[in-house]
């Protein structure tokens, strides 16, 4: 993905050397553990993390811009001049918006789940919530099970 983006050969090989050269101990009863060495990814609490998780957040953005393009989702048009959107980022939250169809739905369902096959990163659907707009219940239900996850109720409150 650093590739992709354009970063120099240089700079992703330091990117990989701190990510491959971290060493851990665990304080058990107060004292130091032998150090270890993670197995893969980024530990929590590390500095380079919330940049590069963007970096792989770009990648997501990616193939929902891709699946757009596909006709596998149905954005959102907004505004007068008809602006596409269909995912929003903030941080480490991801909003996505669509039209309220099944073919829309099940693809971001899908997204997500190559998402988390591809980073490593886990979607905790049990902590996301699915709303909709002028549209009736039953089918806001039928997509709230389709991704396990509750119903967002109006106005929210982001936390």
């Amino acid at each position: 993905m650093l590739w992709r983006l354009g970063f120099c050969d240089l700079w992703i090989r330091w990117i990989k050397g701190c990510l491959e050269s971290a060493s851990i101990s665990v304080l058990v009863n107060g004292s130091p553990s032998r150090e270890f060495f993670p197995r893969k990814g980024l530990r929590q609490g590390d500095p380079l993390a919330p940049f590069l998780f963007l970096i792989v957040a770009e990648g997501l953005a990616g193939v929902v811009r891709t699946a757009e393009e596909k006709k596998l989702i149905d954005s959102l048009e907004v505004g007068k001049s008809k602006v596409k959107v269909n995912m929003l980022q903030y941080a480490d939250d991801p909003l996505f918006f669509c039209e309220a169809n099944t073919k829309s739905v099940f693809n971001i369902k899908a997204i997500l789940q190559c998402f988390e096959l591809t980073s490593g990163f886990r979607v905790n659907f049990s902590k996301s919530r699915i709303g909709g707009m002028v549209m009736d219940h039953f089918s806001l239900q039928r997509f709230a099970a389709m991704f396990n996850c509750d119903i967002m109720v109006a106005p929210f409150v982001y936390c």
